[in-house]
Parts: structure tokens; sequence; C-alpha cells
């Protein structure tokens, strides 16, 4: 029986504050994504009114465990139908040091993430981490993509990376080029958490100059930085900040009883809900997505936004120096 859930309008201001993030279902974090409940995950998103997906090619099995869920739910239960939600997906990362953004890999990437994720159309394709390619060939994919736009296949086209900056140059400069033009949306992760925030800093910026409708937020732990775990080992922050933040971690747990995944999870949500932007959660299992939706709510009630405002104050201080620390990611432009 469907669950008659709302239609998404198909605007990218449809698009639900909370986006499931596909990241996770990758050996990187899973040693056995196809074992992780991914079904049930997108079931008790959407019931929540999270709307969104969030994968790319380059999350191993993600987009086909995704694809494997939604055509269960959508074709087998029918309890869901595909207007009642958006799929994000990115193209041109292919390994971790492999790239492809050329127009004929796009449109075969394309084509493939179509069959992959069972739909006909895709509503946000990202050029997946800019950073680590040349600016011509990005240019280059960009207008593949827009062409791509232009037969139907994608709804909107965005650029996703590290680097805030570089990710503001381009989606500047790609306004002058007529086959490109303003693109619609900006992905960053890892720069609007608790240890960093120049995403928020440059948001007016991006919002102002470049001609986009949408900018988004991933990885609001930072890629398991900001949690009680051991930090993940393809991490690539320095040890110091990875030590500073473990410290940070015992240090509230042990003199404030208080969780730094779910202090995180408040901050990043509370202060990009301010911006209108979306935020990625990247969750595994129903009870860190029962987690964060309780975390959410917390920020919409307002109730712990006198205490949260003291441990934030106590967290950025005794991470001091590290504040607003980066990695290097990418090629020199």
């Amino acid at each position: 029986m469907s669950l008659n859930l709302p239609k998404v309008s198909g605007k990218l201001s449809g698009i639900s504050p909370l986006i499931i993030g596909g990241a996770v279902f990758n050996v990187q974090y899973n040693d056995d994504p196809a074992s992780l409940p991914i079904k049930d995950l997108l079931l008790a998103g959407f019931k929540k009114g999270i709307n969104a997906i969030d994968t790319s090619p380059y999350y191993g099995s993600s987009e086909s465990l995704l694809g494997s869920a939604l055509i269960q739910l959508v074709d087998e239960e029918k309890l869901i139908t595909r207007d009642n939600y958006y799929i994000c997906t990115k193209v041109g990362r292919i390994q971790l040091d492999e790239f492809d953004y050329s127009p004929e890999w796009i449109k075969k990437s394309i084509t493939r993430s179509l069959r992959r994720l069972n739909t006909k159309y895709l509503d946000v394709v990202y050029l997946h981490d800019i950073e680590f390619v040349e600016t011509e060939k990005i240019y280059t994919a960009l207008k593949a993509l827009m062409e791509l736009k232009r037969e139907g296949l994608i709804h909107y086209v965005g650029i996703s990376g590290y680097p805030v900056n570089f990710l503001y140059h381009i989606a500047t400069t790609v306004q002058s080029i007529p086959e490109i033009g303003p693109l619609d949306l900006v992905l960053s992760y890892c720069n609007m958490c608790l240890q960093n925030a120049l995403l928020f800093d440059y948001y007016d910026k991006f919002m102002e100059n470049t001609g986009i409708k949408l900018l988004n937020n991933g990885s609001i732990l930072s890629m398991s930085l900001l949690r009680n775990q051991e930090t993940r080992s393809f991490h690539p922050a320095s040890e110091t900040l990875k030590d500073c933040c473990d410290k940070l971690a015992k240090l509230l747990e042990k003199d404030y009883h208080v969780d730094l995944a779910e202090l995180a999870t408040r901050f990043a949500i509370r202060r990009w809900l301010k911006k209108e932007g979306k935020t990625v959660l990247g969750v595994s299992t129903l009870g860190e997505l029962e987690s964060a939706w309780d975390q959410y709510q917390l920020v919409l009630s307002k109730k712990l936004d006198t205490q949260d405002a003291k441990l934030i104050d106590i967290s950025q201080s005794y991470l001091g120096g590290h504040m607003n620390e980066t990695w290097q990611s990418g090629i020199d432009h």
C-alpha cells in the first residue's frame, strides 16, 4: 500500500533540509555495505519528510545499493513513487587518484547512474571533487553536463569539492562562459562543522555573486573527526588536529556527559538552517538516523540552545588554533 507521501516540487528549494548521504554505503566506512539496512533507512527517512538522496559512483557500490532499495520501494512494494524524492549524484571521480572529466565519460557515467538508480532522470548531478582536475577540464565537463541538462536527463548541475575558495572561484567564473552559465548549486564538505565554519562565512558571497540557487553542506562530523570513536584511518587531517578532537570528545563525555557527535550535529544543523542550505547526513544504521533526527528536532525546538552555546564555546576554545584548520586537497591551480 502506498505511503501517499507528498510529491516533490522539482525545484531545488523543495529539497528537504536534511538529505540522506550515500558516502557511508562504501567500504571506506563499512566493511560490508551490502549488509546495511539501506531500504529501511530510506523508508524511515521518507516517512520523516527527508526527501533527497546524495550519492556518487566514487562511493563504491553506493549507487547500486541505493538503486536496489529504490526498486523494492517503488516497483515491488509500491510504497512510494519516483516523484516522492530527489536523487543527487556525481560524475568525474572514479578512484582515489583517477578522474575522467571527458565528455565521453560524462555521458557514459550518467547513463550508468540512471540505470543503477532505476530512474529516467537525475535531479542533481555534481562534477565531483573539482580541485583535483585542471581548470580547462572542469569547464569542458560542465559544458557536457549542461548539454545533458538541456536534453532533460539532468535537471540541475553543480560542482562539489573541499576547498571553499576554489569552489567559489569556479562558480564565479563559469557565469561568463556561454556554454555553461551560472551553476545551479554547490556542495562542500567538512567546512560547516564544529571545527570549521568557512562555508558559513562564504555563504553570502556565493548567493550574491555566483548565481547559484543552493549551497549544500556535507559531512557535518568532518568524515568521523567529530565523534567519540576513533577517526577513520583515511582522514587527511593533521595528527595534531585528530588528537585534539579525540581529547575534546573525552573531555565533553567526562565533564559534561555530552556526546561530541550529537553536539556537533546540532551545531552544524542549527547554523546551516539559518542560511537555508541543505545538510547531507551520513548514517549507516537506523539508530544513527534516529539520533541525527533527534538532534534536528532539538534544534527546531530550541530546547538546548542556551546549553549548547556554552558547550560550543568550551569546545571551540579547546580547539583553539585548530579552528578553521584545513588540509591539502587537490592540485595547485
